[in-house]
């Protein structure tokens, strides 16, 4: 078999002439020295050709191994003659698959995949807060800490939300609640062991019937009031925590919405006067009025379990008692519905609470609570909320008239103000947000689909997601994020790219698995 069988004629003499050139040059495609003239030129293209295979090989295996932290770092020389001989050969007319799969998912990509499912627990370094923990809880309502997000303020709103993920465990773990005896005290598994679970807090949906069906039917009272685990308050009481945080927390963690009579309570949106206001306070235009729904779950009472406000303000209360003497603070976190009670709990806790330490609320999801009435009123009593909001989370723009905040906010200071007081002490959907606002979009995260549904949009741990990957407006996700992805791909397994759902296949990684192996990390209020 000769050559003239492989190549046409005019490229053997052009693969000869080349030949001639490498022969006295120091190459790695050159050759060995003992190759005689009598060898057939085929074995030599062979030879060629095996150099060329193995020199590629070597070079592309460098390349898949190598990880980087920053993905700013400059190109090695070699890299950049393996991607020149690369694109030379223009190897994309006859593997266009795989080349659109080499763009979308690079080794660095896939490196990093393997790391957030493999090293599931792995956080954010804590570093000392010390004298600055009055800044990191809100006492300047966190100016110059959310854009670029500072990365002691981000480790700290990750810890509120796994606080948030205790509470919902713990509801999904036992929802039943008995109506006929005092409920038990409930464990809560915290991540954070250095806090201890001093209560667990009740909330109970109210949704009442007309007087006739009471009278035919008494016994359907089970349908129409419920008391179900909502949260729990915690209280650091480690030593090296609390040097570390520079003082003691008392942390009340609130779940969102779970029960059938919760959701309908949720519909309950007309605004209410909010109780204990003087005929005075009513008539100016500082009116606070709260929905009703929320409120009714706030102060309603069980058969035998007091209300959330009469529970909540009873033990703060005793620990701020309990801790007399000590640097305190309050930090309330919710999501969703919890985060619309967390700024109830934290009105009603700077109005009960004598001598009340710092308070802040770390709210996640939260929907509009009152009206600006209200929101007034929450700040002249000093108490400091940042609100974590997704753009695509449709709960944060409801209810209310207006759905956008910054049009509100326009209004007003092109001379509407007047007009748009009258309607907010007077229209009954005239809502308004309260606090600071750290705003996030699904479509940052390099792993979910930019066109998520409103179920991931809205879930807990798509937040967390969102808030570790957080580095500003202008460079939304950063490379070395630390929160595993086994809870994510866990709950949102269909809003991941499709890309990287194979991916985990093809690395033969179980989320499911992964997540029963961490200790560390609670299970979702979705898989339970």
């Amino acid at each position: 078999m000769t050559i003239g069988l492989t190549l046409p004629p005019q490229n053997l003499i052009m693969f000869q002439t080349r030949r001639a050139s490498f022969k006295h040059r120091n190459s790695h495609l050159k050759p060995p020295a003992r190759t005689t003239s009598n060898v057939s030129t085929t074995t030599v293209t062979h030879k060629h050709l095996s150099n060329l295979d193995k020199l590629l090989g070597k070079k592309h295996d460098h390349y898949t191994n190598t990880t980087h932290e920053d993905s700013n770092t400059l190109i090695a020389p070699e890299k950049k003659k393996r991607k020149c001989i690369l694109k030379s050969l223009n190897l994309s007319r006859l593997w266009t698959d795989s080349k659109v799969a080499a763009e979308e998912v690079c080794p660095l990509q896939l490196n990093r995949l393997q790391r957030l499912l493999s090293n599931s627990g792995q956080y954010s370094p804590r570093n000392v807060l010390g004298s600055r923990w009055r800044q990191y809880h809100g006492c300047n309502d966190w100016e110059g800490l959310l854009d670029p997000l500072d990365q002691n303020l981000r480790r700290e709103m990750v810890r509120y939300g796994d606080f948030i993920h205790a509470a919902y465990h713990c509801f999904n773990s036992n929802p039943a609640t008995s109506a006929d005896e005092i409920p038990a005290v409930r464990h809560v598994e915290l991540s954070d062991k250095s806090y201890k679970v001093t209560k667990n807090l009740y909330a109970t949906a109210s949704v009442g019937l007309p007087k006739w069906v009471d009278n035919v039917a008494p016994d359907l009272g089970w349908m129409t009031q419920r008391s179900s685990c909502i949260g729990y308050v915690a209280v650091c009481d480690d030593k090296r925590e609390i040097a570390r945080m520079g003082r003691r927390d008392i942390v009340v963690a609130l779940r969102g919405t779970a029960t059938c009579l919760e959701w309908a309570e949720n519909m309950r949106d007309l605004l209410v006067k909010m109780p204990g206001q003087s005929d005075h306070q009513a008539k100016t235009k500082s009116n606070p009025k709260v929905e009703c729904g929320f409120l009714s779950l706030f102060k309603t009472c069980g058969a035998h379990i007091p209300s959330l406000s009469d529970s909540v303000v009873g033990e703060i209360r005793r620990l701020v008692e309990m801790y007399k003497g000590e640097t305190l603070s309050i930090t309330i976190t919710g999501h969703s519905l919890g985060a619309a009670m967390a700024l109830l709990v934290a009105d009603e806790l700077s109005t009960s609470v004598p001598n009340a330490p710092p308070m802040a609320v770390f709210s996640f999801g939260g929907p509009r609570v009152g009206n600006r009435g209200f929101t007034n009123s929450l700040e002249a009593k000093n108490v400091k909320v940042l609100r974590i909001v997704n753009s695509q989370d449709v709960i944060t723009k409801v209810p209310g008239m207006f759905v956008s905040e910054g049009l509100d906010k326009k209004l007003r200071e092109s001379g509407a103000c007047g007009m748009l007081n009258v309607l907010d002490n007077n229209m009954p959907w005239a809502y308004s947000h309260v606090g600071t606002e750290l705003r996030l979009e699904t479509k940052m995260s390099p792993f979910l689909k930019p066109d998520a549904d409103v179920a991931c949009c809205h879930d807990l741990e798509a937040y967390l997601h969102l808030v570790d990957g957080f580095l500003s407006s202008k460079c939304p996700f950063r490379s070395d994020a630390k929160r595993s992805l086994v809870k994510l791909l866990d709950e949102q397994n269909s809003n991941v790219k499709r890309l990287y759902t194979n991916k985990v296949k093809t690395l033969s990684l179980n989320p499911r698995r992964e997540l029963l192996r961490m200790s560390s990390v609670l299970a979702s209020p979705t898989s339970s």
